[in-house]
C-alpha cells in the first residue's frame, strides 16, 4: 500500500467554505487536487485523520477520491498577493496531503438525494469508528459525482490526537456526536455492517495505512513517530473490539431522534 507524490506546480483558487482554507491546485501529473495544508489550523494532525479515514473508507468499498502527498516549494508564499493564503503556503512548505478534484461534483444534499439504508449504515458506522464529527445536515462533506455518492474531509475525525493523555479510554466511548450524523436516519443495518466490516479490517490493514503516514508529520523525533504510530494502530483496534459501544449508542440515537 502506497500513495502517490506529486509537486504542486499552480496554486489555482482557494476553498474558502472550509475552516482551514484548503484549495484547489494543479499538479505535475496535469490534474488540478483539493490540497489540505499542513500550515492551516489544526496542523498535520488532520493530514493524519484525513489519510487514515480515507484510506479505511476505501478499504471498505466507499468511494473517496485519490489521495496523494503533495510537495509545496518554498517559491509559492512568494508572489500571492492574499497575506493569510500567503501566510498559508510559506507555513507549508514540504509534505502535503491532497484528493483528486471531482470536477462537476455537488454536495450532497439529503433532500434531494436519498441514500440505501447499506450505505448510510456503512458510513454512519465508519464515522463512528473514527469519531468523525464533521458529516452534519449543515456541513455533510460528501459530494455527488456521476451519481455515485463520494466522501471527503476526514480532517475532524480522530479528535483524541489533540490530547494524548488517555486515548485508551477515549477509545472504548461510545460517540455520542452520531447523533447529529446526517444519515442516522438511514441507519438500519449497523448490525450487518459492523460484521462484514470486522471482516475486512483487521490489524495488517490498519498497520498498513498507518505505515503511510510520513515520519515528519508524527514527530521529529524517529522514536516519538514510531510510538505515537503505534497509538493510533492501538486505538483503531480497541475501537474496533468494543464496536457494541458506538453501534448502541447510534441505535438509541436513532430511536430517540426518529
Amino acid at each position: 500500500m502506497e500513495l502517490r507524490t506529486v509537486n504542486v506546480t499552480r496554486y489555482v483558487t482557494p476553498l474558502r467554505e472550509g475552516g482551514s482554507l484548503p484549495a484547489i491546485a494543479e499538479a505535475d501529473d496535469d490534474f488540478l487536487y483539493v490540497l489540505k495544508f499542513r500550515g492551516a489550523g489544526q496542523g498535520v494532525k488532520a493530514l493524519i485523520a484525513e489519510l487514515i479515514g480515507g484510506e479505511l473508507a476505501r478499504a471498505m468499498g466507499l468511494k473517496v477520491p485519490e489521495l496523494v502527498f503533495a510537495n509545496l516549494d518554498e517559491a509559492f508564499g512568494r508572489t500571492e498577493p492574499d497575506e493569510e493564503i500567503q501566510d498559508l503556503l510559506k507555513a507549508s512548505v514540504g509534505l502535503n496531503l491532497a484528493l483528486h478534484y471531482l470536477s462537476g461534483a455537488i454536495t450532497f444534499d439529503p433532500a434531494v438525494t436519498t441514500i440505501n439504508d447499506t450505505l448510510a449504515s456503512q458510513i454512519v458506522w465508519l464515522d463512528c469508528l473514527l469519531t468523525n464529527v464533521d458529516r452534519t445536515p449543515r456541513n455533510t462533506n460528501m459530494l455527488m459525482w456521476h451519481s455515485e455518492l463520494w466522501l471527503i474531509d476526514h480532517g475532524a475525525a480522530l479528535y483524541f490526537h489533540h490530547s494524548w493523555d488517555n486515548w485508551k479510554e477515549q477509545a472504548v466511548r461510545p460517540f455520542v456526536q452520531v447523533k447529529d450524523h446526517v444519515l442516522l436516519m438511514s441507519a438500519t443495518e449497523l448490525d450487518a455492517v459492523d460484521a462484514k466490516f470486522k471482516a475486512i479490517i483487521n490489524e495488517k490493514l490498519i498497520r498498513d495505512i498507518a505505515a503511510l503516514i510520513p515520519d515528519e508529520w508524527l514527530d521529529e523525533d524517529a522514536a516519538t513517530a514510531a510510538g505515537r504510530r503505534e497509538v493510533y494502530i492501538q486505538f483503531l483496534l480497541l475501537r474496533l473490539a468494543s464496536s457494541e459501544n458506538f453501534i448502541n449508542e447510534a441505535k438509541n440515537a436513532r430511536e430517540t431522534r426518529f
